[in-house]
């Protein structure tokens, strides 16, 4: 079987791949050292695959400790690096913390991707990396503007590094993803988003649905936009865990054109905060308290994808829309919530 390490693998899109792999007849290993996850979802990819996925819960930082996975481990065919750091928010008030993470152990993958002479390596990226695009849809072309958080900072920085690594290593193949925002659950409600605490919008409205939290907060609405909130484009977390194996894929029978590519993984829709909101209490029959609140710092007022360039060399596209995200985040909730 082909081998392949996931990092960040007891995250929310990480433990999602994981399952898509397997299903496309991949062997999976994980680094996680649960800094924001926990090993429930290695239970969650075993229920769902009856697969028993080995994690090592190491620091990616800690270069000593990624040899020793890649010492037991000597026939790895790739590597999808997720572990990272990322709340936009908190990233602005600790900024140091994300570029001493984000930066340590994109470098040490990349090295350990030299030493052990691992030839395919996937990148988790972000649009974030587009700042405050001057044009929407955004393609993979679009110019990088100032970015809007230390967050975001990493992200440009970790693409830039692979880009110089690709031209020094020509035998690497690289394939940087830039996903818009992930969201929704597996179907069989055995994973989902679980943080530690609730960042991002969805889980936030699942949780003020199950009365976890009182209301929720949209951050502004007097952007310029359709309702005045921010626009986003949200895709199925297992559409996107689908785009990594493709991609993964597609390097192995050496499809790509050059050895570092760059693919935008979205539905190339924008749905606005209030939107989204609309959507949940469609597909759950639930009024949802909220309130409005200033701007938060850090945030892009509008983004969302143009992926046809995935669609056509990778093969790829999204399958589900913001409502199956919905209606899944929302049974993965109660599930959890039992």
């Amino acid at each position: 079987m082909n081998k392949v390490l996931v990092t960040g693998g007891c995250g929310y899109i990480g433990s999602h791949t994981i399952v898509d792999l397997i299903d496309n007849g991949f062997e999976v290993i994980s680094i996680d050292n649960h800094v924001n996850s926990s090993r429930k979802p290695l239970k969650g990819i075993e229920k769902i695959t009856g697969k028993k996925i080995k994690n090592y819960k190491i620091d990616l930082c800690n270069y000593n400790r990624v040899r020793k996975v890649f010492l037991e481990n000597k026939d790895i065919v790739g590597i999808i690096h997720f572990a990272a750091l990322k709340a936009v928010g908190e990233s602005s008030e600790q900024p140091l913390r994300y570029f001493q993470n984000n930066f340590n152990s994109t470098l040490n993958m990349l090295e350990a991707a030299k030493e052990f002479g691992v030839k395919n390596f996937i990148f988790s990226s972000s649009c974030t990396v587009y700042g405050n695009a001057k044009e929407l849809p955004v393609t993979e072309e679009t110019p990088f503007q100032r970015v809007e958080s230390p967050y975001g900072l990493t992200k440009q920085a970790g693409e830039e590094m692979i880009e110089f690594f690709s031209k020094a290593n020509p035998k690497i193949n690289s394939i940087l993803l830039r996903y818009f925002n992930p969201a929704g659950a597996h179907e069989s409600v055995l994973l989902g988003e679980a943080p530690n605490v609730a960042l991002n919008l969805v889980p936030i409205i699942t949780e003020v649905a199950i009365g976890k939290r009182k209301s929720i907060t949209v951050f502004g609405d007097d952007y310029d936009t359709r309702d005045g909130s921010n626009i986003r484009d949200y895709i199925h977390v297992m559409d996107l865990a689908n785009a990594h194996t493709k991609a993964l894929q597609y390097l192995m029978n050496s499809n790509n054109k050059t050895n570092c590519e760059v693919y935008n993984l979205g539905i190339g829709e924008g749905a606005s905060v209030l939107e989204v909101i609309k959507a949940f209490e469609k597909v759950s029959g639930k009024k949802l308290k909220y309130k409005i609140g200033p701007r938060r710092k850090g945030d892009v007022v509008a983004i969302y994808s143009n992926y046809k360039k995935a669609k056509r060399r990778l093969k790829w596209k999204p399958t589900r829309n913001i409502e199956d995200i919905m209606r899944t985040a929302w049974a993965w909730e109660q599930e959890r919530s039992k």
